[in-house]
């Protein structure tokens, strides 16, 4: 009969489940990851997947994070296709430098842009060559480097942390918006995204035009087989269905970038709900009754990908220590 004692149980498989899961793993550690959904069906699925720290706090730590991340995107980018993870250029924007915290100084290769360098409506802007992630495919990578590693994947929805807590001395919280009603937290608050997939008409770099106080965002990402446009960050809004007006609003406002886009065929609609929390991450770890331990690691919005390695060690000391 298999042993059925573990060192940590991650709840959660999404990105930041799955590279906790991962991390702690290859630590030597017995490690179980409990999701309600496949992997494919998580919200980070969804995710357009550019690496860049967007709407995160705490601010000085999410730039360690994120600069953590970006060195191991760098190595996984070697190996694409098992990976997903891309070396892309592209553009940034309406964004100045000088608006970014310290970690942009240590990102290779990001310069500015005059206002003729940068297409469509905008002013000047930033260029980068920066990973860009293709989730689904990066997502069964992480679940098949987490077996590997020994650890095991189980679909378990769970309506609290005391079953999990019960039969490994550590859990990990990983359950991102779910996190609202199991802490519960009341703090975190859904930021909706929607997205549109189109055939690529031949797009190879990647753009972005985020006002951070807006609804609304443009930006494509070229993604093998497909090209996705976005987008929106719609905060309280927790609709899953896509709204036939918003994605035309989202096509047409690409298509002002990059012309040729109005054309492109419809593939699909996409729509995910960012785990926004107010006051930023939490990475906490709590006592729990017996001698356990919960360690709390979510509120990410949508800068989930960008910071999940370096957010990963940081659960990991804590669930080790």
């Amino acid at each position: 009969m298999e042993s059925d004692v573990n060192d940590v149980i991650v709840v959660g498989g999404g990105v930041i489940g799955l590279t906790t899961a991962v991390t702690l793993a290859e630590r030597g550690l017995r490690v179980r990851v409990w999701s309600r959904d496949d992997v494919t069906a998580t919200t980070s699925a969804v995710a357009g997947a550019l690496w860049w720290p967007y709407r995160i706090e705490p601010a000085v730590e999410a730039g360690a994070w994120a600069l953590a991340s970006l060195r191991v995107y760098g190595e996984l980018a070697a190996d694409p296709e098992r990976t997903g993870v891309r070396w892309v250029p592209g553009i940034h924007a309406d964004t100045d430098m000088d608006g970014l915290g310290p970690w942009a100084r240590q990102v290779p290769g990001l310069r500015r842009l005059s206002a003729g360098q940068v297409p469509g409506p905008y002013g000047a802007g930033l260029a980068a060559r920066l990973p860009l992630i293709d989730m689904p495919v990066h997502l069964a990578w992480l679940r098949d480097r987490f077996e590997a590693a020994g650890g095991r994947f189980e679909r378990r929805a769970v309506t609290g942390f005391d079953e999990a807590a019960a039969r490994a001395r550590v859990v990990v919280d990983c359950t991102g918006s779910a996190a609202r009603e199991l802490v519960p937290d009341a703090r975190l608050r859904p930021v909706r995204g929607q997205l549109v997939l189109v055939e690529n008409p031949g797009i190879d770099e990647w753009f972005t035009a985020a006002d951070a106080g807006s609804s609304e965002t443009t930006y494509f990402f070229p993604q093998p087989g497909r090209l996705v446009l976005g987008g929106t960050a719609e905060e309280g809004d927790e609709r899953l269905t896509p709204d036939p007006a918003t994605a035309a609003a989202i096509v047409a406002r690409c298509a002002r970038v990059r012309p040729e886009i109005a054309g492109a065929r419809v593939l699909g609609h996409r729509v995910g709900l960012r785990p926004a929390r107010a006051g930023g991450v939490r990475i906490e770890a709590v006592p729990l009754p017996g001698g356990g331990r919960l360690v709390h690691h979510y509120g990410h919005g949508g800068a989930g990908v960008t910071v999940a390695w370096g957010c990963a060690e940081r659960a990991a000391e804590l669930a080790c220590g």
